[in-house]
């Protein structure tokens, strides 16, 4: 896995940026075309988004969930190296309308808090390897 191409259909999502800075730090050449690699890491989904969790009685949000989603696995050439699984994470936090600006940071900071925990998780499986 020293030499790893990480095939997506997003390569501006905040999973694959922060998991190629991740695989970079760790001593992996992550390559830019799949006939350099030894494997391939592929991100079969990259899916981010928020849910309303409760509403005050004037029916207006008061509370939202934050979530992200990875669906990937691990190749090298015929060997199937990590199955292709998911992971999922959430975080929640509450919403004032009063304070728009700070709580699109905030929301802004969980998303990108959930992509950490989620290398982590992903990263540990690799080391495994």
């Amino acid at each position: 896995m020293a030499r790893t191409y990480i095939e997506t259909s997003d390569r501006r999502s905040l999973f694959y940026r922060r998991l190629r800075e991740n695989l970079r730090t760790a001593g992996v050449e992550v390559t830019e075309s799949i006939a350099d690699a030894g494997a391939v890491f592929s991100i079969v989904s990259d899916d981010t988004g928020q849910r309303v969790l409760s509403v005050s009685a004037r029916n207006v949000p008061t509370e939202y969930e934050v979530y992200y989603t990875v669906t990937y696995g691990l190749q090298a050439g015929q060997h199937i190296l990590l199955p292709v699984r998911s992971q999922a994470l959430t975080r929640d936090y509450t919403w004032d309308e009063t304070l728009v600006l700070g709580k699109e940071k905030e929301e802004q900071l969980l998303r990108e808090a959930i992509v950490d925990d989620l290398i982590r998780v992903i990263l540990i499986q690799l080391s495994a390897i």
